[in-house]
């Protein structure tokens, strides 16, 4: 601290040697290719271990299930998987935000129904246009969320109250005939089950991550830099941009040998693109990891913490809501069974899995991604093994039992490792 280290010294003398000498180790340690790894060691010592662990588990668990039946890492079966994934990990998304800051919602899978009964009510008995009924069920999802937010109760007992009573909107919407079905051949339907992304247009996209990526690096790079903090080399900033854009353009020249990259999926990779900047860019998102990390901190500190709970509960009603007009579009109906099941915990166990902490305050908008992933994974693996599906409930239980043992052991790492 300046008064301290400064005091008695006079203005305009040089730095202290001690200092300059730590600064250029930073600076060398985070130079170079070996100087990247060096620090990836370093961040999983301290219990910074990212998306580590579930990317290992899905390695383990896509190896398994190949070598039990090779039809499983097939194209098409890919690409069937990856239509799966996009409608629940949607709905993931929006829980990524509640248990960021500290909270939980458990009337997503409830929300998601009474969304796709909105679409058959509204669609094909009333005769909406179909891009107005998609917003009306969000707007349903974000105002329901307001509401609830103004009782003051706790989460937990908030949205209860709220899974029974949009459960029984959901069955007073369907009436007695319980289902209502979306026209076969209409684009929202085919958007769920057909459409494909033209090769073209897949790798391209495939292009953009490691573009963005390289982009963003050299500005915070700058940044940094002109801070007079250390900064990643430009080398091992490239490597990383290259080793992920021919990973990407891998995966989809594999999947264009089947049907192609579902446009479904395209849609649900780019929410969580858009998600990851808001979190990571803007002053909302720092404020999320402020509120979820300490809301008394980040009361005192001038954070408007009510107001930050608040959106995260309506983009998380809201994601819900859109996840449910997909379904609709996925199964092509809308009924009482909609929601309901195991919706609304592979929704959370998504989020979870995927590396958000229970505790709040860590998260990232792709962990939704990897752990929709992992769990139809575990669903697409066992179907095709003609399994029992009171298997898939055990093992995802399983899988998430281990993600939250790894996070709270990764979270007295780093509680340890701070005060070391």
């Amino acid at each position: 601290m300046m008064s301290n280290e400064m005091q008695g010294k006079p203005q305009g003398s040089a730095p202290s040697p001690t200092l300059l000498d730590r600064s250029d180790v930073r600076v060398k340690h985070a130079s170079g290719v070996g100087g990247a790894l060096s620090a990836f060691r370093d961040r999983v010592k301290s219990g910074d271990l990212g998306s580590l662990p579930v990317v290992v588990g899905l390695v383990i668990i896509w190896t398994a299930f190949t070598s039990l039946n090779p039809v499983f890492l097939s194209a098409n079966n890919l690409v069937n998987l990856l239509f799966d994934c996009s409608t629940i990990g949607v709905i993931s998304l929006g829980i990524v935000c509640v248990l960021m800051v500290g909270q939980i919602d458990l009337s997503v899978g409830s929300m998601s129904g009474f969304a796709s009964a909105l679409v058959g009510m509204l669609w094909v008995n009333e005769g909406w246009p179909v891009w107005l009924v998609i917003v009306a069920a969000i707007a349903v999802g974000a105002l329901y969320a307001l509401l609830l937010n103004r009782l003051g109760m706790p989460s937990f007992i908030a949205t209860l109250s709220g899974l029974l009573a949009i459960l029984g909107l959901q069955f007073y919407v369907l009436g007695s005939s319980g289902s209502i079905n979306l026209p076969y051949n209409s684009a929202m339907v085919d958007l769920g089950q057909l459409i494909v992304l033209p090769a073209a247009v897949s790798y391209g996209i495939a292009l953009l991550p490691g573009v963005l990526m390289l982009l963003f690096g050299m500005r915070t790079r700058e940044r940094r830099r002109a801070s007079n903090l250390s900064a990643p080399s430009i080398g091992s900033l490239v490597v990383r941009c290259v080793v992920m854009t021919m990973l990407l353009e891998a995966v989809v020249a594999y999947l264009n040998h089947g049907r192609g990259v579902p446009l479904l999926f395209a849609l649900f990779l780019g929410l969580a693109v858009f998600m990851d900047y808001l979190l990571r860019r803007t002053q909302w998102g720092r404020s999320m990891h402020a509120v979820g990390g300490n809301h008394e901190a980040a009361r005192r500190a001038g954070i408007n913490v009510r107001g930050i709970y608040t959106s995260a509960f309506v983009l998380c009603s809201g994601l819900a809501a859109l996840g449910g007009v997909l379904t609709a579009a996925r199964l092509a109906s809308a009924s009482q069974q909609a929601g309901t099941g195991d919706v609304n915990l592979n929704a959370i166990a998504a989020a979870v899995i995927g590396g958000t902490s229970l505790f709040g305050g860590r998260g990232s908008a792709y962990s939704a991604v990897l752990g929709i992933i992992v769990i139809q994974s575990i669903a697409s693996g066992l179907t095709l093994l003609n399994l029992s599906s009171s298997l898939r409930f055990m093992i995802t239980g399983a899988v998430l039992a281990i993600a939250v043992i790894v996070d709270s052991l990764a979270r007295q790492s780093r509680v340890s490792h701070g005060r070391a």
